[in-house]
């Protein structure tokens, strides 16, 4: 699963998946592979701004898809809310796939993966929180030291 989180595109690659999206949004209809296929490409991006990209158009493919669609696009949602990490949002994503295949072992393992990052950003947040908190401790006491001399 790691593997997959730090597959990267090269820039080359995504231009001819650009280049194909495009000239196929020139003609007409665009066809949900083709959007899939770029959707795909930008969420495996080293920029935010693509990953956001890819993630939006995942999202437009959900309102017609069924089956296995369903469950790649839903996966790579997942992926893409893990990389910008949007831990909630990616969580939220990779459960609706599992009530729909709860032995699905892809995403059992990316819900492992987004739970640890959670606790890990939630481990961290707290001890901002905590050295803050004994930051004004200090200041307090310092003040209180000051004002007794």
């Amino acid at each position: 699963m790691e593997a997959i989180l730090n597959d990267f595109i090269s820039a080359e690659d995504l231009m001819k998946f650009e280049k194909k999206y495009n000239a196929e949004m020139a003609k007409g209809p665009l066809s949900p592979a083709t959007q899939f296929e770029y959707s795909w490409c930008l969420v495996r991006s080293r920029h935010s701004e693509d990953v956001k990209r890819g993630v939006r158009l995942l999202e437009d493919l959900c309102h017609n898809a069924k089956g296995d669609e369903l469950r790649d696009y839903l996966f790579y949602i997942s992926i893409g809310y893990y990389r910008l990490k949007d831990y909630e949002k990616a969580l939220k994503f990779v459960k609706t796939l599992l009530r729909k295949e709860p032995t699905n072992q892809q995403a059992l393992q990316l819900e492992k993966l987004i739970n640890k990052a959670m606790q890990k950003d939630g481990l961290v947040g707290m001890a901002i929180v905590g050295g803050v908190v004994v930051g004004l401790a200090g200041l307090a006491a310092l003040a209180i030291h000051k004002g007794t001399r």
